[in-house]
């Protein structure tokens, strides 16, 4: 598991459809509402590492996060940049919205 989400593995550690569950923390994303900071962070270049409940938007390069594990499939928001999405995974195994509009 990766530093930027903790597990809530205690209680309720998945949801009913079996995916792991985290708690999110602000990151101080500030380009987009105080509300919503804890759904993005900053992309910190080739070094940086997603968790699973994590997802690149190459438009913007910023990293999408969610309170659940993500998955191929997914659907996915971009507030920054205003991209709708399917998550998909590269050749690298890395997970990356593809936008479809």
């Amino acid at each position: 598991m990766s530093s930027h989400a903790t597990a809530a593995d205690e209680g309720a550690g998945l949801d009913p459809r079996g995916r792991r569950r985290y708690s999110l923390e602000d990151t101080g994303f500030k380009e987009v509402p105080a509300k919503y900071r804890k759904f993005y962070r900053k992309w910190r270049g080739a070094g940086d590492s997603l968790a699973p409940n994590e997802v690149l938007c190459p438009t913007c390069k910023v990293v999408i996060r969610s309170q659940h594990e993500v998955r191929v499939g997914d659907r996915l928001y971009c507030m920054p940049c205003m991209s709708r999405g399917v998550v998909a995974e590269t050749e690298s195994g890395r997970l990356e919205l593809k936008t479809l509009f």
